[in-house]
């Protein structure tokens, strides 16, 4: 006999507990009939990734315990299956106390082991990660604990030890669980994608097997939630580090292993999804952010503003590709000084897209803004008061069409302007989420790229004009007016950015690279004094290792440079 393990690598959703809980037995009952007999699911799947405060909540606890039951009592006639159910628990020493000021946790991050209706073992997370986008010390107590259980019958039953996500990236758990006993590792996950980390995962689980000599298995979600997004990618890796298998990324799978019995070791049989690029996976990613983030939270769909640019371009093909074209709304809003190929080339985009195109002129309500401010402004030239006011004329009619029609606005800012303020708060800010706001303006022409070299979801082959890839970028406020008007070119910011934003690089560290250190000290001044318009942007979709959201936690008021 063999032991078949399965990954329940689904989408679950944060608070929906009993949704959650149905998705979970409907996996075991269809793993169970094609032989599975251990069924695994990711970190807090029970919940969702992550719950944040609602972890401070008792009833928010009791409902995951109410739910853990469910699944044990759904399943109990389901004779030799063992489910690993990723769940955060109330501590030995009960409630815990919480006043005004202060919060004394005594909750873990933890996974059930159910069995023919029982919970059987309760293994909770000793390693609790507090960087990047994580903040499990703020909820949760380390574990203390050891948990290796037994799957499958007779000559096929095998040992399993417990690891949950952060643990694995230390030696000691899986030390621990291999004296006591364990035969193979089995990771539970919720880590969040950025372009790459599917590779650090395999890398750093390649190192723990071969520092314990035993196979593993990494079971991992999928999906959006808020900032973050799941992208699946779990896979399994044979005692001496070889991949076994691998899923697909970006999608829910039932992903199956086959444990068999070698004369000298296990091995692990699976099927293996072939290796991705960067681009694809950072295409799955935003397109897959967006769905989650409007279906989760009920929006009909979405509307933005099209420029004839770059940014809006590929916001809108993201859109498309997450949504559908009969979700998608677009609308022109020229002003004075909007080019003949700007409408020229958004109205051919949004043909190709076949999706909703209006167009709105703002030339009336802006000259009706500087008549009535004309006393005020008298004997002042025109600055980047009137470029803002246009960009604030575009925001409200966005947003009159939100509320009017339910659609939620996306916004079409990139990293490389976020950073540098050149953004107009209320204006191209406006809006209910941010794409591409992970994105680097030199990422956003590679993406366009590759997306015109490819068509993912069938949505259109090569959708964005190549004029709007090849023209110089503008925001058009005034006339002939670039992006470099006020910025460095885009190659040397985003070398910078990434830098001294991503990688916390000194700024003598990027003077010594080669860099003019008036551009260096300029730029980071730039990202210094606009910190109070990034407080105030809509969240967006984190593909990279650092963004502008829970990475980046800066005080606006700060002397420091």
């Amino acid at each position: 006999m063999t032991l078949k393990i399965c990954v329940a690598q689904l989408n679950y959703c944060v608070g929906d507990m009993p949704g959650n809980a149905q998705k979970i037995i409907e996996a075991a009952r269809a793993a169970y009939a094609e032989g599975v007999r251990l069924l695994l699911t990711p970190e807090m799947a029970i919940c969702g990734y992550a719950a944040e405060d609602l972890f401070l909540r008792r009833s928010f606890i009791q409902a995951c315990d109410d739910a853990v039951n469910l699944v044990a009592r759904e399943l109990a006639g389901l004779k030799g299956l063992t489910v690993v159910v990723g769940t955060p628990t109330h501590g030995d020493s009960g409630k815990g106390r919480r006043t005004k000021s202060v919060e004394v946790q005594q909750r873990h991050n933890a996974a059930r082991v159910l069995r023919e209706g029982l919970i059987v073992d309760t293994y909770a997370k000793r390693e609790l990660p507090n960087y990047q986008v994580f903040d499990e010390r703020r909820y949760f107590t380390p574990g203390q604990g050891v948990c290796v259980f037994e799957a499958g019958e007779g000559a096929g039953a095998v040992k399993i030890g417990l690891l949950i996500c952060e643990d694995a990236w230390f030696e000691e758990p899986a030390r621990l669980a291999k004296e006591a006993g364990a035969e193979l590792l089995a990771v539970i996950n919720a880590s969040p994608f950025h372009v790459g980390k599917g590779g650090e995962r395999e890398l750093m689980m390649h190192e723990r097997v071969l520092a314990t000599g035993l196979p593993l298995i990494y079971a991992h979600l999928v999906g959006g939630q808020d900032e973050i997004v799941f992208e699946g990618h779990s896979f399994a890796l044979q005692a001496d580090g070889a991949l076994a298998g691998r899923a697909e990324s970006f999608k829910e799978n039932m992903f199956v292993a086959q444990v068999e019995r070698a004369p000298a070791a296990i091995k692990l049989v699976a099927d293996c999804a072939p290796e991705r690029s960067p681009e694809a996976d950072l295409w799955d990613a935003l397109v897959l952010g967006v769905r989650d983030y409007l279906g989760k939270n009920g929006f009909p769909g979405a509307i933005l503003g099209l420029s004839g640019g770059i940014d809006s371009a590929l916001v809108l093909a993201i859109a498309v590709d997450a949504l559908g074209a009969d979700k998608v709304r677009t609308v022109m809003m020229p002003s004075p000084y909007t080019a003949d190929i700007s409408w020229i080339d958004a109205r051919e985009m949004a043909a190709r897209m076949k999706v909703r195109y209006d167009e709105i002129s703002i030339i009336p309500e802006f000259e009706a803004f500087k008549a009535s401010l004309a006393g005020e402004f008298k004997g002042l030239a025109e600055d980047t008061t009137e470029e803002n006011i246009q960009a604030r004329i575009r925001g409200v009619f966005l947003m009159a069409l939100s509320n009017k029609f339910g659609s939620i606005v996306l916004t079409t800012g990139n990293k490389s302007e976020m950073a540098t303020g050149y953004c107009t708060l209320y204006g191209d800010m406006a809006g209910g989420f941010a794409v591409i706001k992970d994105l680097l303006k030199t990422t956003v022409f590679r993406l366009v790229e590759w997306r015109n070299r490819n068509d993912p979801y069938g949505t259109g082959s090569n959708p964005i004009p190549e004029r709007i890839i090849t023209r110089p970028p503008s925001a058009e406020l005034r006339a002939d007016q670039t992006d470099q008007d006020s910025l460095p070119p885009y190659e040397v910011l985003d070398a910078i950015l990434q830098r001294y934003m991503e990688n916390d690089e000194s700024m003598e560290n990027i003077i010594a690279a080669g860099f003019d250190p008036a551009v260096v000290e300029r730029v980071t001044r730039l990202i210094k004094i606009n910190e109070y318009k990034r407080r105030q942007a809509p969240v967006g979709i984190r593909v990279t290792h650092r963004s502008f959201g829970k990475d980046w936690r800066y005080p606006i008021t700060n002397k420091f440079q």
